[in-house]
Protein backbone atom coordinates (compact mmCIF):
# COMPACT_ATOMS: atom_id res chain seq x y z
CA UNK A 1 0.00 0.00 0.00
CA UNK A 2 1.54 3.30 -0.86
CA UNK A 3 1.36 6.35 0.86
CA UNK A 4 1.31 9.53 -0.19
CA UNK A 5 3.50 12.39 1.39
CA UNK A 6 2.84 16.27 0.76
CA UNK A 7 4.99 18.99 2.08
CA UNK A 8 4.78 22.93 1.58
CA UNK A 9 7.89 25.62 2.50
CA UNK A 10 5.82 29.08 2.90
CA UNK A 11 7.68 31.93 0.60
CA UNK A 12 10.19 33.93 2.57
CA UNK A 13 10.33 37.83 1.20
CA UNK A 14 12.35 40.33 2.72
CA UNK A 15 11.48 43.76 2.00
CA UNK A 16 13.36 47.24 3.31
CA UNK A 17 11.39 49.73 4.04
CA UNK A 18 10.90 52.47 1.78
CA UNK A 19 11.98 55.38 3.34
CA UNK A 20 15.35 53.55 3.89
CA UNK A 21 15.66 52.68 0.16
CA UNK A 22 15.51 56.40 -0.82
CA UNK A 23 18.16 57.38 2.01
CA UNK A 24 21.31 55.12 0.80
CA UNK A 25 20.32 56.29 -2.73
CA UNK A 26 20.17 59.85 -1.60
CA UNK A 27 23.60 59.43 0.06
CA UNK A 28 25.41 57.66 -2.81
CA UNK A 29 24.36 60.02 -5.33
CA UNK A 30 25.36 62.92 -2.88
CA UNK A 31 28.63 61.52 -3.09
CA UNK A 32 29.31 61.76 -6.50
CA UNK A 33 27.63 64.74 -6.52
CA UNK A 34 30.40 66.06 -4.29
CA UNK A 35 33.24 64.38 -6.16
CA UNK A 36 31.71 65.80 -9.65
CA UNK A 37 31.55 69.56 -8.29
CA UNK A 38 35.07 68.99 -6.72
CA UNK A 39 36.53 67.61 -9.99
CA UNK A 40 34.56 70.58 -11.47
CA UNK A 41 36.28 73.06 -9.26
CA UNK A 42 39.88 71.77 -9.31
CA UNK A 43 39.91 71.57 -13.21
CA UNK A 44 37.83 73.88 -14.12
CA UNK A 45 37.95 76.83 -11.52
CA UNK A 46 41.51 76.16 -10.40
CA UNK A 47 43.15 74.00 -12.72
CA UNK A 48 46.09 76.43 -11.89
CA UNK A 49 46.98 74.68 -8.60
CA UNK A 50 47.31 71.24 -9.95
CA UNK A 51 49.20 72.75 -13.32
CA UNK A 52 51.34 74.27 -10.32
CA UNK A 53 51.57 71.06 -8.96
CA UNK A 54 52.30 69.18 -11.99
CA UNK A 55 54.99 71.36 -13.34
CA UNK A 56 56.45 71.32 -9.44
CA UNK A 57 56.93 67.40 -10.15
CA UNK A 58 58.22 67.29 -13.66
CA UNK A 59 58.95 70.86 -15.25
CA UNK A 60 62.26 72.72 -14.25
CA UNK A 61 63.71 76.31 -15.32
CA UNK A 62 67.41 75.52 -16.20
CA UNK A 63 70.26 78.01 -17.09
CA UNK A 64 71.93 78.11 -19.97
CA UNK A 65 75.69 79.34 -19.53
CA UNK A 66 76.37 82.58 -21.09
CA UNK A 67 80.13 81.50 -23.13
CA UNK A 68 83.20 84.04 -21.69
CA UNK A 69 84.58 86.44 -23.93
CA UNK A 70 88.15 85.27 -25.17
CA UNK A 71 91.23 87.38 -23.56
CA UNK A 72 94.14 87.63 -26.48
CA UNK A 73 97.35 89.10 -27.11
CA UNK A 74 97.09 92.07 -29.55
CA UNK A 75 98.04 89.59 -32.19
CA UNK A 76 94.91 87.76 -31.53
CA UNK A 77 96.90 85.32 -29.56
CA UNK A 78 94.73 83.27 -26.94
CA UNK A 79 95.62 84.33 -22.97
CA UNK A 80 92.21 82.74 -21.71
CA UNK A 81 89.61 80.80 -23.62
CA UNK A 82 86.93 78.85 -21.93
CA UNK A 83 86.45 75.48 -22.46
CA UNK A 84 83.35 72.72 -21.80
CA UNK A 85 83.34 70.82 -18.71
CA UNK A 86 81.09 68.46 -17.04
CA UNK A 87 79.82 69.10 -13.74
CA UNK A 88 77.32 66.72 -11.67
CA UNK A 89 74.12 68.26 -9.73
CA UNK A 90 71.29 66.60 -7.83
CA UNK A 91 67.77 68.22 -7.88
CA UNK A 92 67.03 68.09 -4.10
CA UNK A 93 63.71 66.73 -3.95
CA UNK A 94 63.63 63.94 -6.68
CA UNK A 95 66.95 62.21 -5.43
CA UNK A 96 66.15 58.72 -4.60
CA UNK A 97 68.92 56.20 -4.52
CA UNK A 98 70.16 52.64 -2.49
CA UNK A 99 72.57 52.67 -0.35
CA UNK A 100 74.95 50.25 -2.79
CA UNK A 101 73.86 53.97 -5.67
CA UNK A 102 74.90 56.17 -2.58
CA UNK A 103 78.26 54.31 -1.60
CA UNK A 104 79.08 53.86 -5.80
CA UNK A 105 78.22 57.86 -6.61
CA UNK A 106 80.71 58.68 -3.78
CA UNK A 107 83.43 56.72 -4.67
CA UNK A 108 83.18 58.44 -7.76
CA UNK A 109 82.78 62.30 -6.31
CA UNK A 110 86.03 61.37 -4.07
CA UNK A 111 83.90 61.50 -0.63
CA UNK A 112 82.01 59.72 1.92
CA UNK A 113 78.70 58.27 1.62
CA UNK A 114 77.34 60.05 4.88
CA UNK A 115 78.76 63.51 3.56
CA UNK A 116 77.06 62.86 -0.17
CA UNK A 117 73.46 62.17 1.74
CA UNK A 118 74.24 65.40 4.03
CA UNK A 119 75.07 67.59 1.27
CA UNK A 120 71.90 66.78 -0.50
CA UNK A 121 69.43 66.92 2.19
CA UNK A 122 70.61 69.79 3.75
CA UNK A 123 71.68 71.99 0.95
CA UNK A 124 68.76 75.49 1.43
CA UNK A 125 67.83 74.69 -2.64
CA UNK A 126 66.58 72.17 -4.57
CA UNK A 127 69.22 72.40 -7.12
CA UNK A 128 72.55 71.47 -5.71
CA UNK A 129 76.41 70.65 -7.34
CA UNK A 130 77.82 67.87 -6.07
CA UNK A 131 81.12 67.81 -7.95
CA UNK A 132 82.07 70.67 -10.68
CA UNK A 133 84.23 70.85 -13.09
CA UNK A 134 84.97 67.22 -13.62
CA UNK A 135 86.66 65.19 -15.95
CA UNK A 136 84.26 64.07 -18.72
CA UNK A 137 84.67 60.34 -18.37
CA UNK A 138 84.29 60.50 -15.14
CA UNK A 139 80.70 62.47 -15.24
CA UNK A 140 79.38 59.56 -17.87
CA UNK A 141 80.42 56.95 -15.19
CA UNK A 142 78.22 59.06 -12.36
CA UNK A 143 75.44 58.95 -14.70
CA UNK A 144 75.63 55.14 -15.60
CA UNK A 145 74.38 54.75 -12.13
CA UNK A 146 70.86 56.04 -13.05
CA UNK A 147 70.22 57.43 -9.63
CA UNK A 148 67.23 59.42 -9.83
CA UNK A 149 67.59 63.40 -9.31
CA UNK A 150 71.28 62.93 -10.19
CA UNK A 151 71.58 64.81 -13.70
CA UNK A 152 74.76 65.91 -15.75
CA UNK A 153 75.55 70.02 -15.91
CA UNK A 154 77.63 71.58 -18.89
CA UNK A 155 79.93 74.33 -17.77
CA UNK A 156 82.39 75.96 -19.06
CA UNK A 157 86.23 76.29 -17.23
CA UNK A 158 88.85 79.24 -17.99
CA UNK A 159 92.18 77.87 -19.25
CA UNK A 160 95.16 79.77 -19.87
CA UNK A 161 97.59 78.84 -22.37
CA UNK A 162 100.22 81.02 -21.45
CA UNK A 163 99.87 79.66 -17.56
CA UNK A 164 102.33 81.77 -14.98
CA UNK A 165 103.94 83.79 -17.87
CA UNK A 166 101.27 86.02 -18.22
CA UNK A 167 99.15 84.93 -14.80
CA UNK A 168 99.74 88.16 -12.92
CA UNK A 169 98.14 90.66 -15.77
CA UNK A 170 95.89 88.01 -17.49
CA UNK A 171 94.44 86.89 -13.48
CA UNK A 172 91.88 83.92 -13.14
CA UNK A 173 88.39 82.91 -12.31
CA UNK A 174 86.42 81.58 -8.92
CA UNK A 175 84.51 77.72 -9.98
CA UNK A 176 82.11 79.89 -10.96
CA UNK A 177 83.43 80.96 -13.88
CA UNK A 178 83.39 84.89 -12.22
CA UNK A 179 86.98 86.87 -11.97
CA UNK A 180 88.62 86.90 -9.31
CA UNK A 181 92.83 88.77 -10.53
CA UNK A 182 93.73 90.75 -12.53
CA UNK A 183 91.80 91.36 -16.01
CA UNK A 184 89.18 88.78 -15.31
CA UNK A 185 88.23 90.72 -12.71
CA UNK A 186 88.45 94.24 -13.81
CA UNK A 187 86.83 93.42 -17.14
CA UNK A 188 84.06 91.34 -15.87
CA UNK A 189 80.97 92.74 -17.08
CA UNK A 190 82.67 92.87 -20.29
CA UNK A 191 83.68 89.50 -20.58
CA UNK A 192 81.03 87.47 -18.84
CA UNK A 193 77.82 87.97 -20.72
CA UNK A 194 74.24 87.17 -19.23
CA UNK A 195 72.76 83.76 -18.93
CA UNK A 196 69.92 82.49 -20.90
CA UNK A 197 67.32 80.11 -18.90
CA UNK A 198 65.03 77.38 -20.84
CA UNK A 199 61.93 75.71 -18.73
CA UNK A 200 62.37 71.63 -19.52
CA UNK A 201 59.97 68.47 -18.55
CA UNK A 202 61.83 65.96 -16.85
CA UNK A 203 61.13 62.12 -15.74
CA UNK A 204 61.26 60.40 -12.53
CA UNK A 205 65.00 59.62 -13.33
CA UNK A 206 65.84 63.28 -13.69
CA UNK A 207 66.46 62.99 -17.34
CA UNK A 208 65.37 65.87 -19.64
CA UNK A 209 62.32 64.40 -21.93
CA UNK A 210 61.36 67.57 -23.81
CA UNK A 211 62.02 70.95 -24.35
CA UNK A 212 59.39 73.20 -22.76
CA UNK A 213 60.15 76.79 -24.05
CA UNK A 214 63.13 79.09 -24.04
CA UNK A 215 62.66 81.91 -21.62
CA UNK A 216 65.86 84.17 -22.38
CA UNK A 217 68.26 83.97 -25.08
CA UNK A 218 71.85 84.02 -23.38
CA UNK A 219 74.15 86.66 -24.03
CA UNK A 220 77.83 85.96 -25.12
CA UNK A 221 80.58 88.08 -23.26
CA UNK A 222 82.83 90.23 -25.43
CA UNK A 223 86.40 88.73 -26.30
CA UNK A 224 89.07 91.64 -25.09
CA UNK A 225 92.43 92.05 -26.62
CA UNK A 226 94.99 93.28 -24.42
CA UNK A 227 97.92 95.45 -24.96
CA UNK A 228 100.69 92.56 -24.53
CA UNK A 229 102.66 91.59 -27.46
CA UNK A 230 103.04 87.19 -25.98
CA UNK A 231 106.35 87.51 -27.70
CA UNK A 232 108.08 90.40 -25.13
CA UNK A 233 105.68 88.85 -22.72
CA UNK A 234 108.04 85.50 -22.39
CA UNK A 235 110.94 87.56 -23.46
CA UNK A 236 110.91 89.99 -20.01
CA UNK A 237 109.43 86.69 -17.85
CA UNK A 238 112.24 84.96 -18.90
CA UNK A 239 114.88 87.48 -18.37
CA UNK A 240 113.66 88.74 -14.97
CA UNK A 241 113.39 84.54 -13.61
CA UNK A 242 117.06 84.58 -14.53
CA UNK A 243 117.89 87.16 -12.64
CA UNK A 244 115.82 86.41 -9.42
CA UNK A 245 117.55 83.53 -9.19
CA UNK A 246 120.59 84.39 -10.26
CA UNK A 247 120.96 86.69 -7.51
CA UNK A 248 118.37 84.90 -5.28
CA UNK A 249 116.38 87.69 -4.95
CA UNK A 250 112.67 87.55 -2.66
CA UNK A 251 110.52 89.15 -5.87
CA UNK A 252 111.16 90.85 -9.38
CA UNK A 253 108.98 93.05 -11.99
CA UNK A 254 109.61 94.18 -15.27
CA UNK A 255 107.54 96.44 -17.19
CA UNK A 256 108.01 97.30 -21.31
CA UNK A 257 105.95 100.23 -22.33
CA UNK A 258 105.18 101.17 -26.33
CA UNK A 259 106.61 104.99 -26.06
CA UNK A 260 104.53 105.95 -29.06
CA UNK A 261 101.22 104.39 -28.09
CA UNK A 262 101.70 104.39 -24.32
CA UNK A 263 100.48 100.56 -24.74
CA UNK A 264 102.35 97.73 -22.03
CA UNK A 265 103.59 95.45 -24.53
CA UNK A 266 104.96 93.55 -21.10
CA UNK A 267 104.11 93.44 -17.40
CA UNK A 268 106.06 90.31 -15.65
CA UNK A 269 106.01 89.31 -12.16
CA UNK A 270 107.84 86.97 -9.66
CA UNK A 271 107.53 85.22 -8.12
CA UNK A 272 104.46 83.52 -10.20
CA UNK A 273 101.23 80.86 -10.27
CA UNK A 274 100.01 78.44 -12.78
CA UNK A 275 96.24 79.63 -13.34
CA UNK A 276 95.30 76.18 -14.46
CA UNK A 277 96.49 74.77 -11.08
CA UNK A 278 95.66 76.91 -8.33
CA UNK A 279 95.60 74.01 -5.69
CA UNK A 280 98.12 76.05 -3.30
CA UNK A 281 97.94 79.74 -3.89
CA UNK A 282 99.31 82.66 -1.54
CA UNK A 283 98.99 86.34 -1.62
CA UNK A 284 102.96 86.68 -2.44
CA UNK A 285 102.01 84.48 -5.73
CA UNK A 286 99.26 86.50 -6.96
CA UNK A 287 100.03 89.97 -6.38
CA UNK A 288 100.56 92.08 -9.46
CA UNK A 289 103.84 94.16 -7.79
CA UNK A 290 104.29 95.57 -10.96
CA UNK A 291 101.66 97.72 -10.43
CA UNK A 292 100.36 97.26 -6.79
CA UNK A 293 102.96 97.24 -4.48
CA UNK A 294 105.00 100.52 -2.97
CA UNK A 295 108.53 101.21 -3.00
CA UNK A 296 111.27 104.00 -2.69
CA UNK A 297 112.48 105.07 -6.48
CA UNK A 298 115.94 105.45 -4.69
CA UNK A 299 118.44 107.35 -7.60
CA UNK A 300 115.71 106.72 -10.84
CA UNK A 301 114.32 110.01 -9.39
CA UNK A 302 117.38 112.14 -10.11
CA UNK A 303 116.33 112.62 -13.78
CA UNK A 304 113.27 114.42 -12.81
CA UNK A 305 115.22 116.07 -9.91
CA UNK A 306 117.35 117.74 -12.73
CA UNK A 307 114.53 118.38 -14.86
CA UNK A 308 112.95 120.41 -12.51
CA UNK A 309 116.23 122.55 -12.11
CA UNK A 310 116.07 122.85 -15.76
CA UNK A 311 112.74 123.57 -16.20
CA UNK A 312 112.99 126.73 -13.15
CA UNK A 313 116.16 127.72 -14.47
CA UNK A 314 118.01 127.42 -11.52
CA UNK A 315 120.89 125.49 -13.51
CA UNK A 316 121.69 124.44 -16.69
CA UNK A 317 123.83 121.04 -18.06
CA UNK A 318 126.95 122.53 -18.06
CA UNK A 319 126.40 124.00 -14.45
CA UNK A 320 129.09 123.49 -11.92
CA UNK A 321 128.38 122.30 -8.47
CA UNK A 322 130.40 121.35 -5.78
CA UNK A 323 129.99 117.87 -4.45
CA UNK A 324 133.01 118.23 -2.13
CA UNK A 325 133.74 117.30 0.93
CA UNK A 326 131.42 114.08 -0.62
CA UNK A 327 129.07 114.85 2.44
CA UNK A 328 125.96 117.54 2.78
CA UNK A 329 125.19 118.38 6.67
CA UNK A 330 121.84 119.69 6.75
CA UNK A 331 120.36 120.25 10.65
CA UNK A 332 121.35 116.90 12.58
CA UNK A 333 121.32 114.57 8.94
CA UNK A 334 124.37 114.49 6.85
CA UNK A 335 124.15 113.00 2.90
CA UNK A 336 126.83 111.28 1.59
CA UNK A 337 128.78 109.85 -1.31
CA UNK A 338 129.89 106.80 -1.37
CA UNK A 339 133.23 108.72 -3.52
CA UNK A 340 133.77 112.07 -2.91
CA UNK A 341 133.89 113.49 -6.47
CA UNK A 342 134.61 116.90 -6.05
CA UNK A 343 132.98 119.45 -8.83
CA UNK A 344 130.52 118.40 -10.96
CA UNK A 345 128.66 119.75 -13.85
CA UNK A 346 124.49 119.22 -13.66
CA UNK A 347 125.29 116.08 -16.74
CA UNK A 348 128.05 114.57 -13.98
CA UNK A 349 125.38 114.78 -11.20
CA UNK A 350 123.46 112.48 -13.17
CA UNK A 351 126.31 110.59 -14.72
CA UNK A 352 127.72 109.93 -11.58
CA UNK A 353 124.17 109.62 -9.60
CA UNK A 354 125.49 111.82 -6.92
CA UNK A 355 123.28 111.78 -3.75
CA UNK A 356 124.96 115.57 -2.92
CA UNK A 357 124.36 117.21 -6.52
CA UNK A 358 120.91 116.35 -6.62
CA UNK A 359 119.99 117.65 -3.46
CA UNK A 360 122.04 121.01 -3.73
CA UNK A 361 119.79 121.34 -6.88
CA UNK A 362 116.55 120.42 -5.21
CA UNK A 363 117.33 122.73 -2.40
CA UNK A 364 117.42 125.45 -4.72
CA UNK A 365 114.01 125.20 -5.83
CA UNK A 366 110.87 126.31 -3.59
CA UNK A 367 109.27 123.32 -2.25
CA UNK A 368 105.94 123.85 -4.07
CA UNK A 369 108.07 123.97 -7.14
CA UNK A 370 109.60 120.47 -6.94
CA UNK A 371 105.98 118.75 -5.62
CA UNK A 372 104.24 120.05 -8.95
CA UNK A 373 107.12 118.84 -10.92
CA UNK A 374 107.46 115.38 -9.63
CA UNK A 375 103.26 115.36 -9.52
CA UNK A 376 102.89 116.72 -13.15
CA UNK A 377 105.31 113.72 -13.99
CA UNK A 378 102.63 111.14 -12.72
CA UNK A 379 104.08 110.51 -8.77
CA UNK A 380 101.19 110.35 -6.25
CA UNK A 381 98.27 110.14 -8.73
CA UNK A 382 97.69 106.89 -10.19
CA UNK A 383 97.79 105.58 -13.77
CA UNK A 384 94.12 104.78 -14.07
CA UNK A 385 95.42 102.01 -15.94
CA UNK A 386 92.29 100.19 -15.09
CA UNK A 387 93.79 97.57 -12.93
CA UNK A 388 92.54 96.38 -9.46
CA UNK A 389 94.36 97.28 -6.39
CA UNK A 390 96.57 100.06 -8.12
CA UNK A 391 98.74 101.78 -6.01
CA UNK A 392 98.81 105.36 -6.26
CA UNK A 393 102.32 105.88 -4.79
CA UNK A 394 102.80 108.18 -1.69
CA UNK A 395 104.45 111.92 -1.57
CA UNK A 396 103.15 114.43 1.17
CA UNK A 397 102.06 118.15 0.59
CA UNK A 398 105.04 120.54 0.22
CA UNK A 399 103.94 122.35 3.09
CA UNK A 400 105.58 119.87 5.53
CA UNK A 401 108.62 118.95 3.63
CA UNK A 402 111.88 119.88 5.66
CA UNK A 403 115.03 120.69 3.92
CA UNK A 404 116.12 117.05 5.06
CA UNK A 405 113.10 115.86 3.53
CA UNK A 406 113.14 117.87 0.30
CA UNK A 407 117.07 117.51 -0.16
CA UNK A 408 115.98 113.25 0.19
CA UNK A 409 113.34 112.97 -2.16
CA UNK A 410 115.71 114.61 -4.80
CA UNK A 411 117.41 111.15 -4.94
CA UNK A 412 114.15 108.81 -4.05
CA UNK A 413 114.14 108.41 -0.92
CA UNK A 414 110.82 109.88 1.35
CA UNK A 415 108.19 108.82 -1.42
CA UNK A 416 107.39 106.15 -3.10
CA UNK A 417 106.07 104.84 -6.46
CA UNK A 418 104.34 102.05 -8.27
CA UNK A 419 107.28 99.85 -11.15
CA UNK A 420 104.53 101.06 -13.75
CA UNK A 421 104.06 104.55 -12.50
CA UNK A 422 107.78 105.26 -12.61
CA UNK A 423 108.01 103.41 -15.83
CA UNK A 424 105.41 105.83 -17.50
CA UNK A 425 106.85 109.01 -15.82
CA UNK A 426 110.19 108.28 -18.30
CA UNK A 427 107.96 108.94 -20.93
CA UNK A 428 108.76 112.50 -20.55
CA UNK A 429 112.28 112.24 -21.83
CA UNK A 430 111.26 109.73 -24.38
CA UNK A 431 108.87 111.79 -26.23
CA UNK A 432 110.62 115.19 -26.13
CA UNK A 433 108.72 116.07 -22.76
CA UNK A 434 105.24 114.92 -23.55
CA UNK A 435 103.28 112.12 -21.44
CA UNK A 436 100.61 109.83 -22.74
CA UNK A 437 98.12 107.54 -21.18
CA UNK A 438 99.25 104.08 -20.89
CA UNK A 439 97.05 101.12 -21.76
CA UNK A 440 97.02 97.34 -20.63
CA UNK A 441 94.10 96.95 -23.67
CA UNK A 442 95.08 97.29 -27.09
CA UNK A 443 94.99 100.90 -28.33
CA UNK A 444 93.88 101.43 -32.55
CA UNK A 445 93.78 105.07 -32.17
CA UNK A 446 96.62 106.59 -29.34
CA UNK A 447 95.19 109.54 -27.06
CA UNK A 448 96.83 112.80 -27.20
CA UNK A 449 99.98 113.54 -25.15
CA UNK A 450 100.00 116.40 -22.55
CA UNK A 451 103.13 117.99 -22.24
CA UNK A 452 104.88 117.97 -19.10
CA UNK A 453 108.38 119.80 -19.80
CA UNK A 454 110.15 121.67 -22.52
CA UNK A 455 111.33 119.58 -25.32
CA UNK A 456 114.74 121.53 -24.68
CA UNK A 457 114.58 119.77 -21.06
CA UNK A 458 113.23 116.25 -22.62
CA UNK A 459 116.48 116.10 -24.80
CA UNK A 460 119.29 117.73 -22.00
CA UNK A 461 117.99 114.92 -20.13
CA UNK A 462 118.34 112.23 -22.61
CA UNK A 463 121.16 113.05 -23.17
CA UNK A 464 122.16 113.10 -19.70
CA UNK A 465 120.99 109.67 -19.20
CA UNK A 466 122.74 108.21 -22.31
CA UNK A 467 126.25 109.05 -21.03
CA UNK A 468 124.59 107.35 -17.43
CA UNK A 469 125.08 103.93 -19.52
CA UNK A 470 128.35 104.39 -21.29
CA UNK A 471 131.66 103.91 -19.42
CA UNK A 472 131.81 106.86 -16.64
CA UNK A 473 128.16 106.37 -15.71
CA UNK A 474 126.84 103.71 -13.34
CA UNK A 475 124.99 101.62 -15.98
CA UNK A 476 127.49 100.43 -18.82
CA UNK A 477 125.55 96.67 -18.52
CA UNK A 478 122.65 98.36 -19.70
CA UNK A 479 124.15 98.78 -23.21
CA UNK A 480 122.52 97.26 -26.28
CA UNK A 481 124.46 95.91 -29.57
CA UNK A 482 123.53 98.12 -32.28
CA UNK A 483 121.30 100.28 -30.05
CA UNK A 484 121.57 103.91 -28.28
CA UNK A 485 120.46 103.96 -24.93
CA UNK A 486 119.70 105.81 -22.42
CA UNK A 487 118.52 105.29 -18.78
CA UNK A 488 119.13 105.48 -14.62
CA UNK A 489 120.12 102.63 -12.05
CA UNK A 490 118.40 102.99 -8.56
CA UNK A 491 119.46 101.27 -5.47
CA UNK A 492 117.44 102.24 -2.23
CA UNK A 493 117.17 100.82 1.23
CA UNK A 494 114.29 98.86 2.48
CA UNK A 495 112.47 100.59 5.30
CA UNK A 496 111.67 98.28 8.63
CA UNK A 497 109.40 99.49 11.42
CA UNK A 498 110.41 103.25 10.16
CA UNK A 499 114.03 102.54 9.88
CA UNK A 500 116.47 101.94 6.81
CA UNK A 501 117.67 98.59 6.94
CA UNK A 502 120.38 96.41 4.99
CA UNK A 503 118.39 95.21 2.76
CA UNK A 504 117.52 96.66 -0.90
CA UNK A 505 115.81 96.89 -4.20
CA UNK A 506 117.88 97.56 -7.47
CA UNK A 507 116.18 98.84 -10.28
CA UNK A 508 116.87 100.02 -13.57
CA UNK A 509 114.72 102.68 -15.83
CA UNK A 510 115.17 102.99 -19.49
CA UNK A 511 114.58 103.50 -22.80
CA UNK A 512 115.62 102.97 -26.62
CA UNK A 513 116.74 104.00 -29.19
CA UNK A 514 117.91 107.14 -28.28
CA UNK A 515 117.63 108.62 -31.82
CA UNK A 516 114.21 107.93 -32.03
CA UNK A 517 112.72 106.04 -28.55
CA UNK A 518 110.24 103.50 -29.07
CA UNK A 519 110.30 101.22 -25.77
CA UNK A 520 110.53 102.18 -22.28
CA UNK A 521 111.76 99.35 -20.52
CA UNK A 522 111.42 99.64 -16.13
CA UNK A 523 112.93 96.80 -14.32
CA UNK A 524 113.25 96.07 -10.20
CA UNK A 525 114.67 93.51 -7.91
CA UNK A 526 113.35 93.20 -4.13
CA UNK A 527 115.99 91.86 -2.12
CA UNK A 528 119.07 90.46 -3.57
CA UNK A 529 121.35 88.24 -2.04
CA UNK A 530 123.71 86.90 -3.92
CA UNK A 531 126.34 89.57 -2.62
CA UNK A 532 125.53 92.61 -5.68
CA UNK A 533 122.23 94.81 -4.78
CA UNK A 534 123.63 98.10 -7.19
CA UNK A 535 121.08 98.71 -9.69
CA UNK A 536 123.71 98.97 -12.36
CA UNK A 537 124.71 95.26 -11.77
CA UNK A 538 121.67 93.32 -10.78
CA UNK A 539 118.97 95.17 -12.84
CA UNK A 540 120.34 97.00 -15.65
CA UNK A 541 121.78 93.67 -17.58
CA UNK A 542 117.78 92.55 -17.53
CA UNK A 543 117.21 95.57 -18.80
CA UNK A 544 119.56 94.90 -21.75
CA UNK A 545 118.70 91.43 -22.49
CA UNK A 546 114.53 92.61 -22.72
CA UNK A 547 115.40 95.70 -24.74
CA UNK A 548 117.40 93.63 -27.69
CA UNK A 549 115.06 91.41 -27.87
CA UNK A 550 112.07 93.68 -27.69
CA UNK A 551 113.66 95.73 -30.53
CA UNK A 552 114.48 92.98 -32.82
CA UNK A 553 110.35 91.24 -32.33
CA UNK A 554 109.08 95.45 -33.28
CA UNK A 555 111.40 95.68 -36.56
CA UNK A 556 113.20 98.81 -34.66
CA UNK A 557 116.13 99.93 -37.34
CA UNK A 558 120.04 100.12 -35.59
CA UNK A 559 120.99 103.64 -34.83
CA UNK A 560 124.40 102.84 -33.48
CA UNK A 561 127.23 100.01 -34.74
CA UNK A 562 127.06 96.18 -33.82
CA UNK A 563 129.72 96.45 -31.85
CA UNK A 564 129.16 100.18 -29.70
CA UNK A 565 129.13 97.84 -26.31
CA UNK A 566 131.91 98.72 -24.06
CA UNK A 567 131.58 96.88 -20.70
CA UNK A 568 133.83 97.29 -17.89
CA UNK A 569 136.72 95.59 -16.88
CA UNK A 570 135.63 91.51 -15.70
CA UNK A 571 134.99 92.03 -11.91
CA UNK A 572 134.54 95.40 -11.35
CA UNK A 573 132.07 96.72 -9.90
CA UNK A 574 130.37 100.12 -11.09
CA UNK A 575 128.82 101.80 -7.60
CA UNK A 576 126.43 103.99 -7.01
CA UNK A 577 124.75 106.46 -4.46
CA UNK A 578 122.53 104.54 -1.92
Amino acid sequence: MSVAHTSSVPAVALKLPRWRARLVLGFVMGLFAVMLGRAFFLQGMHDDFLQARGEARFTRVIEIPANRGVITDRDGEPLAISTPVESVAATRDDVRMTDAQAAALAKLLEIDAATLRRRISESPRDFVYLKRQMPPDQAARVMQLKIPGVQQQREYRRYYPAGEVAAHLVGFNSVDDVGQEGIELAYQEWLAGKPGSRRVMKDKRGRIIEDIESLRVPQQGRDLALSIDRKIQYLAYRELSAAVAQHRAKAGSAVVIDVQTGEVLALANLPAFNPNNRGKLTGQQTRNRAIIDLYEPGSTMKAFTIAAGLEAGIVRPESMIQTAPGSLTIGPNTIRDVNPLGTLSVIQVLQKSSNVGSAKIALQLPPARLWQSFTDAGFGVPTKVGFPGEGHGRMRAPNSWRPIEQATMSYGHGLSVTLLQIARAYSIFATDGEMRPISIVRVDNPPPATRVISAETARAVRHMLELATGPGGTAPRAQVAGYRVGGKTGTARKIENGVYVSRYVASFIGFAPVSAPRVIVAVMIDEPSAGQYYGGAVAAPVFSQITAGALRMLGVAHDAPVNNVVLPPPGAEVKEEV
